[in-house]
Formats: structure tokens, sequence, C-alpha cells
């Protein structure tokens, strides 16, 4: 399994802002946007780029503490 495949990612819409944002909220406050499909793409750069961020620094990234969904055999 991939490092960012550790951390749940996922699109919502908002009332207030009117707009999907785009959460992760293990290393990222959210991103925003009009089409909720381009937006997880664009999450998913992101929240790569922070990993690959912190890896390249040589910090430790946080523990998930939202786990994905598991599949129920």
């Amino acid at each position: 399994m991939k490092t960012i495949d550790h951390y749940h990612k996922w699109i919502e819409w908002s009332e207030e802002d009117h707009a999907y944002i785009g959460k992760c909220p293990d290393l990222i406050t959210g991103i925003h946007g009009d089409d909720p499909v381009k937006l997880y793409s664009e999450l998913y750069e992101v929240v790569k780029d922070v990993i690959q961020y912190f890896e390249s620094d040589g910090r430790t990234l946080p523990i998930p503490s939202i786990l994905p969904m598991k599949k129920i055999a």
C-alpha cells in the first residue's frame, strides 16, 4: 500500500461556501473548487506533495487518525 493510501481523502459540498471542499484532515485543512472530479485529482496531488515534503525534510508523517473504510468480507 502506498503511503498516500493511508490518509483518508474526500470531497463534500459546502452550502456555506457554495463550493466543493476537498479534505484530508490528517495532513491539510482543505481545498475548494467547482468540479468534484477535478478537485479530487487536485487534492490527491496536494496530499502527495505534502507527503513528499515531509519525507524530503526528514520529518515523521502524522499517524492517520481518520482511516479509510475497509472492505468487509
